[in-house]
């Protein structure tokens, strides 16, 4: 970025079921952003996360949320956050779990990159980075799935399937959301498709992957099955040259 001044930031958390991660996570996020803003796109939480996140936003103005009506599902929770930053002109949008899997403390690492690239992604495969309290099925089906989608989407990324990064919200802006086709956990792959197809610069940033500290996973087989599925489909559109830009306004196709 070429502008001295500091960028706006909006780090957004979907959230289900997270209350306990959040009430210790938004203070580390502005222990290491003190100037980011927060958006918790929540789906009807049972464990009141969204009323949490509601009454924090009263006293502190940093602090914004999403109410949906029910587990619409990760990847349109995510653009719901992407909606909110170009609709409101951030200049960069920070996706990480509300679970501490992405510890707050490699933030600064995917903000700085950004400087360089247009999509920094917090990355679990170049050196520097690991995980850790995975077991082998685990490591075999995260690698199995991002060279998958390297192959099909003709990504060059060593990790597809993450969702901790940064973006720059005018890249964003050039993408047709609407013409999504993952709803659940094959959107982090398809994000980076689309992205890749209006031209974004790319930088991996090594980071720690943790589990996570309360709570447990949403993702399962199906899922995983059905994020194969997309990316299958997803490869037909890249080869048919499939539109993924927002259209002129005045353009009636």
């Amino acid at each position: 970025m070429t502008d001295t001044a500091s960028p706006r930031l909006l780090v957004t958390l979907c959230t289900y079921n997270e209350r306990e991660n959040l009430e210790l996570l938004i203070p580390e996020i502005h222990n290491y952003l003190p100037e980011a803003h927060i958006l918790v796109i929540d789906d009807n939480s049972p464990d009141g996360t969204g009323e949490y996140a509601k009454e924090l936003g009263k006293a502190d103005p940093r602090i914004h949320s999403i109410h949906r009506t029910g587990k619409i599902g990760l990847g349109t929770a995510t653009i719901a956050g992407f909606r909110y930053a170009i609709e409101n002109k951030y200049d960069l949008v920070l996706n990480l779990d509300a679970d501490f899997s992405h510890p707050p403390r490699f933030m600064p690492d995917l903000v700085e990159a950004t400087q360089e690239a247009d999509v920094a992604i917090g990355s679990r495969y170049v050196p520097g980075g690991k995980i850790e309290g995975w077991g082998p099925k685990r490591y075999f089906m995260s690698g199995a799935i991002n060279w998958y989608a390297r192959l099909l989407l003709r990504l060059k990324s060593r990790d597809c399937s993450g969702s901790f990064r940064c973006y720059r919200v005018p890249k964003l802006a050039e993408i047709d959301f609407d013409l999504l086709r993952a709803k659940g956990y094959a959107f982090q792959e398809e994000i980076l498709y689309r992205c890749r197809r209006v031209g974004c610069t790319f930088k991996e940033v090594p980071f720690t992957f943790e589990e996570r500290r309360f709570g447990s996973s949403k993702i399962n087989m199906g899922e995983a099955f059905s994020a194969l599925w997309v990316m299958f489909v997803l490869g037909i559109d890249n080869c048919l040259g499939k539109r993924v830009r927002t259209l002129p306004a005045e353009s009636s196709e």
